[in-house]
């Protein structure tokens, strides 16, 4: 097969499924994977796809968000190590328990899955999957803040969670994000999700983004934040050492888990 015959059938994997991955394609084809990245790289520039961690979606989809279960099986090993590294930032001691903002998203109710049924810890989220998690945890004091709820991630939005948010001075926000980078800051698709963001942010101390490296680069609709308003970025070891350096001199920690 030549190769913009396996580049047009790429594409029209990527189309089809919504993301392709560079091991699967070369595996199909019967090349290597540095062929499939010289592929995906032609259709690139073109136009058809973009390039992400490990592979590529189309480009029509850049805005396209898909439901919970569906990113929830993305990247999920990439996730569950950052939920487990996100536990260190949970806060502790002090005079009383500490308090915490968890955003809606597939790895921040990951992290909800990991907190110790013993932790003491006041927790404020939006999310019903993750108020579900931490419901049955005797230590906590759990509060669900309201509002119109979002199909697609299960979460409250619009003016009354807005107003909550604004009474709320928590220790640490663990915020979740579709796309970041240097250039393009903290982006998502729907503008009602983009503003609760907003709010969370200027309810914490301090800010922990929950993100794994097939995120970066990537610039949806709806912009809410600079990374400069986070304090600590922890991904996983798809984000490029010299990536992590330039995050880490526009003064933001990074951990790669």
């Amino acid at each position: 097969m030549y190769a913009p015959e396996r580049q047009q059938e790429i594409l029209r994997l990527a189309r089809e499924s919504g993301r392709v991955d560079v091991l699967s394609l070369a595996e199909e084809f019967q090349v290597t994977a540095e062929t499939v990245r010289r592929d995906l790289k032609a259709l690139d520039r073109a136009g058809l796809v973009r390039r992400v961690h490990g592979g590529a979606i189309p480009a029509g989809r850049l805005d396209f968000e898909p439901d919970l279960a569906e990113r929830d099986a993305v990247a999920a090993d990439e996730k569950q190590r950052i939920a487990r590294a996100a536990l260190a930032e949970l806060p502790g001691g002090g005079s009383g328990p500490g308090s915490v903002i968890l955003d809606a998203g597939t790895t921040s109710a990951r992290l909800a899955a990991e907190i110790p049924l013993e932790a003491e810890l006041t927790v404020v989220t939006h999310a019903l999957p993750v108020a579900a998690r931490l419901a049955d945890h005797p230590g906590l004091t759990l509060h669900l803040v309201g509002g119109r709820i979002r199909h697609r991630t299960r979460a409250a939005v619009d003016d009354w969670a807005l107003r909550a948010y604004r009474e709320i001075n928590a220790d640490v926000l663990f915020l979740a994000t579709n796309g970041f980078s240097l250039e393009g800051g903290l982006t998502t698709p729907d503008l009602a999700e983009a503003a609760v963001k907003r709010a969370l942010v200027a309810a914490a101390r301090r800010v922990v983004l929950l993100a794994d490296s097939a995120k970066f680069g990537q610039q949806h609709f709806a912009r809410f934040g600079e990374l400069s308003d986070v304090d600590l970025l922890i991904t996983d070891t798809g984000l490029s050492p010299d990536d992590a350096l330039a995050i880490e001199r526009a003064g933001t920690e990074v951990v790669r888990a």
